[in-house]
């Protein structure tokens, strides 16, 4: 049979992961893996897991394995409300982090309709707004105030000028994917001016905001204007990935077309892994995990650095992040990443290439390397391989 002509539109607006092209044909532990974000499975406190999910069997019998509520278990919600001091009516619970970007834009967004984002941006998050045949474009981060918000409204005016309707501007504000960078309390005032000015909306990622090792936190968008922005947490850097869970802060007006959007995805959200995550969180686990975590990766991610420091060839920068797993390294302007990989996988050591990250395919001489998944030895013996392989190639 030919399938071609059965295929829908959207299906041609799809286009693969590099990261999961990686994992599916590599062995991750066979070669220094810096391109996924996984977090160290160290930070999984596999005695504690266990006797939460005995209380959770014995707390809820059968009732944990039975089909749950739309928008998610009470308790996990009620316990996200307490943690964070948001309404339960603000409170969507989601089948991982990646689903709420996913419901996010399926509700808001029409072909041709304009996603502003930053450049670069999560790989993820690119992937699932053009696969509705959204207009993505990205704005270059500009570290003064003035000069980032000129960026932003030129292209808000520049979308506007032609007739396009701006639904909503996506941004990992803290610790970014991929390149670590955190927004200022000043450049956040200026994106929800803007969009309060201007009509659209706000989708917030912030699966790292917990994942600080230095530095002072800085507000969310959210708490700048709770009416105006999508708020997205997520368990799988702080608590486990495999559990698949994230949720969504927001207005109770928006958080009703997802409630219903999600009825025909998933009915509802893993129900036995909410009351483990309700469990985890309330019993005050997750936040001594934490602790242990934040140690560990603010050791990796300083091992790094001085490695960095120690070996890259002189023509190469990179970010220093207060947080999250990544860091994003910058070459030359005529070396390119996306041609080297090859050559650095064929030697043991991968990442993944900038350009990925951006809306235009750009940033070919940048690459994302991630510091949380491989053991210090293994990070120091990449970092050195890594370098010496530029240093062949630049």
């Amino acid at each position: 049979m030919k399938y071609g002509n059965l295929f829908s539109e959207d299906t041609y607006s799809f286009f693969r992961s590099p990261v999961r092209d990686i994992f599916k044909k590599v062995d991750l532990n066979a070669i220094h893996s810096f391109a996924g974000g996984y977090p160290s499975s160290e930070t999984f406190p596999l005695d504690t897991f266990k006797s939460t999910m005995c209380a959770v069997i014995d707390k809820y019998g059968g009732k944990a394995f039975q089909y749950g509520a739309t928008q998610g278990v009470t308790e996990l919600r009620e316990v996200l409300s307490h943690r964070y001091g948001v309404p339960m009516e603000r409170i969507q619970i989601t089948s991982s982090s990646q689903q709420g970007i996913d419901v996010c834009t399926r509700i808001l967004a029409d072909p041709g309709d304009v996603i502003l984002t930053s450049n670069p941006s999560y790989l993820g998050a690119l992937q699932s707004f053009r696969s509705y045949r959204a207009d993505v474009r990205g704005v270059a981060h500009e570290d003064d105030p003035d000069r980032f918000r000129a960026a932003y409204e030129a292209a808000i005016g520049k979308a506007l000028s032609e007739g396009r309707k701006i639904k909503f501007l996506y941004m990992i504000p803290d610790f970014q994917n991929p390149s670590g960078e955190t927004l200022s309390i000043k450049e956040r005032e200026i994106l929800v001016e803007l969009a309060e000015k201007y009509g659209f909306l706000i989708v917030e990622d912030s699966p790292y905001r917990e994942l600080r090792y230095s530095g002072e936190p800085v507000p969310t968008i959210y708490s700048l204007a709770p009416d105006t922005v999508l708020h997205l947490g997520s368990f799988s850097k702080i608590f486990a990935p495999g559990f698949r869970l994230g949720w969504i802060f927001g207005h109770p007006d928006v958080l009703d077309k997802i409630y219903v959007c999600k009825q025909s995805l998933d009915l509802c959200p893993p129900v036995f892994d909410q009351y483990v995550a309700a469990e985890f969180m309330g019993s005050g686990s997750l936040d001594a995990n934490l602790l242990k975590s934040i140690d560990l990766y603010r050791s990796k991610r300083d091992l790094m650095l001085s490695l960095l420091e120690e070996y890259m060839p002189e023509n190469v920068t990179w970010t220093r992040p207060d947080g999250g797993l990544f860091l994003f390294l910058t070459m030359p302007e005529h070396f390119d990443s996306v041609s080297f990989y090859d050559t650095a996988l064929s030697n043991g050591v991968a990442y993944v290439a900038g350009s990925f990250f951006r809306t235009d395919g750009g940033g070919r001489n940048t690459m994302r390397l991630n510091f949380s998944f491989m053991t210090p030895e293994r990070i120091r013996e990449g970092i050195i391989l890594l370098a010496d392989l530029l240093r062949s190639r630049m």
